[in-house]
């Protein structure tokens, strides 16, 4: 079943919406914090984002930006506003299509559903992993926070990826050791608290303090 993540204020339309996408079979998350689109979009991982344009605190552009900063999932722009500049717009800032309202269902179910075909078809899902606003694109190794990109090395990027894996729950060393040896990156005892070391440092020069946590005798924790 794919998903699909509802960026929409006005409730009568956002409920209109989920009902007919729902009689599709599309599992549908309708966004609550308008201050917190990407953090719901990381935590429901949808196939495809429906996003307005004009939005409280933040507009459907901005959003989109945020997210084409971790993940390549479709986004379809959903406004009033119809003329050429909005939809130049939309593109410029990274959607894939714009349908102005009020628009009809079946034109919408078959640019949603070309859109997919075309997305999965070919390929699995970009997978975005999320731990206080940082985000992991399992894709292409990229993480990011606040708009800023973090460079991990290998080992950097497989150590923090097993972490957000299980965060909140602690993962031994032996277990991050055996991670990186199925990956030919064979590592002792030092070194791995070698990159870890590394991992924290850059960590906290963006900003993320206390990011991973030590148990002693146990290993590392994200909490």
């Amino acid at each position: 079943m794919y998903r699909i993540f509802l960026v929409e204020d006005d409730r009568s339309i956002a409920d209109a919406l989920r009902h007919q996408l729902e009689q599709w079979d599309f599992e549908v998350h309708v966004a609550e914090n308008f201050r917190k689109v990407l953090a719901e979009f990381s935590a429901f991982q949808p196939h495809l984002v429906l996003m307005d344009i004009a939005l409280p605190c933040y507009n459907g552009y901005h959003w989109c930006q945020e997210i084409r900063q971790v993940s390549k999932v479709p986004i379809v722009f959903l406004s009033s506003a119809s003329d050429n500049m909005n939809l130049v717009m939309a593109i410029h800032m990274g959607g894939d299509d714009f349908i102005p309202k009020p628009f009809d269902w079946n034109v919408l179910l078959a640019k949603i559903q070309a859109l997919l075909r075309r997305t999965y078809d070919f390929g699995g899902q970009v997978s975005v992993l999320e731990h206080r606003e940082a985000m992991l694109n399992t894709a292409d190794a990229v993480l990011t926070y606040h708009g800023q990109r973090i460079d991990l090395t290998k080992n950097e990027y497989r150590i923090l990826q097993m972490l957000m894996e299980h965060k909140g729950k602690v993962v031994s060393r032996e277990a991050l050791m055996q991670r990186l040896w199925e990956t030919d990156s064979f590592v002792d005892e030092n070194t791995l608290t070698v990159n870890v070391n590394r991992l924290r440092k850059k960590l906290d020069q963006a900003g993320l303090h206390d990011f991973i946590r030590t148990k002693v005798g146990m290993g590392y924790l994200l909490e």
